[in-house]
């Protein structure tokens, strides 16, 4: 009985919010079919329709006009782009306040009531589209753009407190909390500017950050992601509280999700815990050569779940960071940019091996990327079943080029220089000792 009764209210509630707000709906259309309302209608009418074909005359030269700014204009070229396609309002508003201002010095300020309604719309629509322009999210834009009409347009006209009776008398009881469809929408809208200037103050911050010459990379992406999961989490707090929701309930949420992570989001924390050391004892930073398990290359971002590494063959690697944690990591730029490498090579035992580690030396310098300092070195290893076999080692400070194509140049180097003293590279040899003789020759001998 006491469920049906509460039913019965809540019913009740919505069919008399709905009523008065169908009153208002009639009494604002009883003001409209007045005599003075239809010439105001007219007078619009005419002057949207005069605004229109003015804006697409001149459309194609404001198109033109913003392709070809620089500087700050042309930064933010996007948000001009997206006004001067709504170039009609921006053209109505100031035709429109003159018309305004005319009749109110001929007239009644009643007999200019509409004309002055339509203004004050298209100015505000203006500007809710010059805002929702630095959204650059197009989901995201056209809901705050169309939420902002509503409301503009809904408290201009007189309707908002009706309609926001409505919808708040729409409504459930999820135990002692009460949802309705407007503190739902209140919810999506509020998130959704908070949100927006969180990610408009995390990106001048990152920018900024980025300045900063005295700063190593990776505390500068420390910084960055610090900054932006601080601001989006007071944003999610303030939509919350700006809805009336309790925080105080959030520590059972968070309970609920401590116990999700134990069980199934260990290796998301893992990684995301592995990439605060990582940040932290800048063992790894952007622009970093190194090699992991088979993979070789140049870290080009820090993510907060995983490391991006771009190999020589242009193919982007989305590493966990819990891996350069757990493995084996080669950093070729940790501490130092300077890369020795090193190649092996035999020559024949015929050539003079003092002369062959003076001319080997040589040759690496002859390759661009080879540095004079530490000069090239070259060393008999070992005397092999065919060849004197040596080493030959050099010194590179861009590892972030290749290291296969620097080997491959000074092994050219290496071949011309023997090439022209004359310093042969021998091949294997066998030599074959034949202690019984065929059959066939024995049965010939004896004949």
């Amino acid at each position: 009985m006491e469920n049906q009764e509460e039913t019965a209210t809540e019913s009740t509630e919505i069919i008399s919010s709905a009523q008065d707000f169908w009153t208002d709906i009639l009494q604002f259309g009883d003001r409209i079919t007045q005599k003075w309302a239809l010439y105001q209608l007219g007078i619009i009418t005419v002057t949207v329709l005069f605004c229109i074909l003015l804006a697409r005359i001149l459309y194609p030269k404001c198109e033109k006009w913003f392709e070809t700014r620089t500087g700050f204009i042309g930064r933010i070229s996007h948000v001009f782009v997206d006004v001067h396609r709504r170039l009609a309002l921006l053209i109505y508003v100031p035709i429109g306040f003159s018309i305004v201002t005319l009749m109110q010095m001929l007239t009644w300020p009643s007999r200019s009531f509409f004309v002055d309604l339509s203004v004050k719309l298209a100015f505000a629509w203006l500007i809710i589209s010059v805002i929702s322009a630095f959204i650059k999210n197009k989901a995201l834009r056209s809901l705050v753009m169309w939420m902002g009409w509503i409301i503009v347009t809904l408290q201009m006209t007189g309707f908002l407190e009706s309609a926001k009776a409505v919808l708040d008398s729409a409504a459930l009881e999820v135990g002692d909390t009460r949802i309705s469809v407007l503190m739902v929408m209140v919810a999506i809208f509020s998130l959704a500017a908070l949100f927006i200037l969180a990610s408009l103050i995390s990106n001048a911050g990152a920018k900024r950050i980025d300045k900063i010459e005295d700063m190593s990379p990776s505390i500068k992406v420390l910084l960055g992601k610090t900054l932006q999961i601080g601001l989006y989490t007071t944003a999610f707090l303030m939509g919350l509280k700006a809805v009336g929701f309790d925080l105080g309930s959030l520590a059972v949420l968070s309970g609920a999700i401590g116990l999700g992570i134990g069980f199934g989001l260990q290796k998301i924390v893992s990684n995301l815990i592995s990439g605060i050391i990582i940040l932290l004892d800048k063992s790894i930073k952007p622009g970093d050569v190194i090699s992991l398990n088979d993979t070789f290359g140049w870290i080009t971002q820090l993510g907060a779940r995983y490391a991006s590494v771009t190999t020589r063959d242009g193919r982007e690697h989305l590493i966990p960071n819990e891996d350069f944690i757990t493995n084996q990591v080669i950093n070729w730029s940790h501490s130092s940019d300077f890369v020795r490498l090193d190649i092996f090579f035999g020559v024949d035992y015929s050539s003079n091996p003092h002369e062959v580690k003076k001319v080997a030396s040589q040759a690496p310098l002859t390759v661009d990327r080879v540095v004079t300092n530490p000069a090239p070195v070259c060393h008999v290893v070992n005397f092999g079943d065919s060849s004197i076999d040596f080493i030959l080692r050099f010194w590179i400070r861009d590892p972030n080029k290749g290291l296969t194509n620097i080997r491959g140049n000074v092994y050219l180097a290496l071949w011309d220089t023997l090439q022209e003293n004359n310093i042969s590279i021998p091949y294997p040899r066998r030599e074959i000792t034949m202690l019984n003789p065929p059959d066939d020759e024995v049965k010939t001998t004896k004949k």
